[in-house]
């Protein structure tokens, strides 16, 4: 595959934006206790961002496939969305500070507006630049990127937190600014995604092709006969909701059920990430060699068999300490099944479509992956009032059986 140098480019966009995310699911929760507040409340607080990501990112991704600008169909949005994004990032200590929750939940919002803004954008500048046949392997380099911010955050997080629990968040800002900076300045979008001076654009006309775009899109998941696009997209939902259930409540599980703390919490999670990274490029390998399809459920049944190996050791065993040691084990093979799972999801469901409705396709991705994530925190942060800690990984073994399940039904978007 050529243009691998161009490809860790791009992968910067990915990096600053993976940067931000454990950062605020790792730490968000934690803060939000100090109002005082259930876990089911806490759970529909940390949908806020997959709220609009679930409206914005379909049609930001169709929107940008019919943007047309001096700079391309991307990169505006990201040159408005990733600094805004960093702004209000970097104030989420302050208004912990302040203690005053409208405050906190302003800011909250409007930094998940912003992130939203340029999210299917960046993604989608992978599958413009990269053939079919390489997407696999592209979107492993661009993961391997993701996982390397994520394991800055967790790893460098941890001793910044413990110094300071605003540094974290004024160091992440800033990276993720100069990584987005990267991406504009060295990944130049073809010439015929760009106006020349002189050029007029009705934004009207814009906005009219992406709304009929998006409608075409829906129509395609839901009243297609040939059901493999909804049924990629179902698995999606399902493993993003186990995985973002995980992701939003191990440190709180880590701290009140396990007894460790939940910076430790967020250190495990960083082995997780750290084989998650080091997986990513040999998974898109394996998916381009034995087929996406059965690479995912390869990587599913991992996924699962790590989760009910947690289950199993925290109910037979006393020792934080050696549940500790155990879980830095389970989650980094669990890293590697991820990144068999992730890298190979999208490049699966953007090779069901053309060139032209790439972006609208990476949205359809987002739409459902990020419909998971609105569901899986206010669900599983029930299920943990009313029965406890233990049942947060039951509710995400179930989500990755059924992903498992509706994964085999899948016909089309491998590898040719």
């Amino acid at each position: 595959m050529k243009n691998h140098k161009k490809l860790f480019l791009l992968g910067f966009g990915f990096f600053g934006i993976s940067i931000l995310w454990p950062l605020y699911n790792a730490y968000v929760p934690i803060f939000l206790k100090d109002f005082s507040l259930s876990s089911t409340s806490i759970g529909f607080i940390m949908t806020i961002d997959n709220i609009f990501a679930i409206f914005m990112l379909p049609l930001i991704g169709v929107l940008s496939d019919q943007t047309r600008t001096k700079l391309g169909r991307r990169m505006p949005y990201i040159l408005v969305g990733a600094p805004l994004g960093a702004i209000f990032f970097s104030l989420i200590p302050l208004s912990r500070n302040l203690h005053i929750l409208w405050f906190f939940m302003l800011n909250i919002i409007l930094m998940n507006f912003f992130m939203a803004l340029f999210r299917s954008p960046v993604i989608a500048l992978m599958p413009d630049i990269t053939p079919p046949k390489f997407r696999s392997q592209a979107n492993g380099i661009i993961n391997f990127m993701g996982g390397l911010g994520a394991l800055l955050a967790y790893f460098a997080g941890k001793p910044l937190y413990d110094k300071n629990y605003a540094l974290p968040f004024w160091v992440g800002a800033i990276i993720m600014v100069v990584a987005s900076l990267l991406v504009v300045i060295f990944i130049k979008e073809d010439s015929k995604y760009k106006i020349k001076t002189g050029d007029n654009i009705k934004l009207s006309n814009v906005f009219s092709k992406s709304f009929n775009e998006l409608k075409i899109n829906l129509k395609d998941v839901f009243l297609s006969e040939e059901k493999s696009l909804l049924m990629i997209l179902l698995s999606i939902l399902f493993w993003f909701t186990g995985y973002n259930a995980l992701e939003t409540f191990f440190t709180s599980y880590a701290k009140f059920r396990i007894g460790i703390s939940e910076s430790t919490g967020a250190f495990i999670l960083g082995f997780f990430s750290l084989t998650f990274m080091l997986f990513s490029i040999p998974a898109g390998f394996i998916g381009s060699k034995i087929g996406r399809k059965k690479t995912m459920t390869i990587g599913l049944l991992i996924v699962t068999l790590i989760s009910m190996l947690t289950v199993l050791s925290v109910y037979l065993l006393n020792s934080p300490k050696i549940i500790t040691y155990l879980l830095f084990i389970y989650f980094s093979l669990g890293g590697m099944g991820w990144a068999m799972v992730n890298v190979n999801s999208l490049p699966t469901v953007v090779d069901m479509t053309s060139e032209e409705k790439l972006g609208g396709y990476t949205g359809l991705y987002y739409f459902f992956s990020m419909s998971a994530n609105i569901i899986a925190p206010p669900v599983s942060g029930f299920f943990i009032d009313k029965l406890g800690y233990d049942s947060l990984l039951y509710f995400s073994i179930i989500s990755f059986i059924l992903a498992t399940f509706t994964l085999q039904y899948v016909r089309k978007g491998d590898v040719k």
